[in-house]
């Protein structure tokens, strides 16, 4: 079983950036792909970014409704996994997770955090 957890989330401006942080404590990242999502009470989880194995060569991919203003990254030297958030609007607010896949593009996530709130107030 790998623990992932999410951090950074906070209460924020519109029009103000994030950054959120993923970790697997005591597992490497190495080996793991990740994507971000998020979810309002009530509303499906939203896709929103993923990205690959380190080298891997393969580009992250967003989904539509942040490409341009969120931008996923990993650090495996920190074994930590970003999602930089600019531009943010009100309806960014969510709760946001992190989720580790085994194989990618993943067929499923394998492992989820519990999730870290973003709130944007006008």
């Amino acid at each position: 079983q790998v623990q992932v957890v999410e951090s950074g989330g906070g209460l924020v401006q519109a029009g103000d950036s994030l950054t959120l942080s993923c970790t697997t404590p005591g597992r490497a990242i190495i080996n793991l792909a990740f994507g971000w999502f998020r979810q309002v009470p009530g509303n499906e989880r939203e896709f929103l970014a993923r990205v690959s194995f380190k080298n891997s060569g393969s580009p992250p991919t967003y989904g539509d409704s942040v490409r341009g203003r969120f931008t996923i990254s990993r650090d495996d030297a920190k074994n930590t996994v970003y999602l930089q958030m600019n531009e943010l609007k009100i309806e960014d607010t969510a709760v946001y997770y992190c989720a580790a896949a085994k194989s990618y593009p993943p067929r499923i996530y394998d492992y989820w955090g519990l999730g870290t709130t973003v709130t944007v107030s006008s």
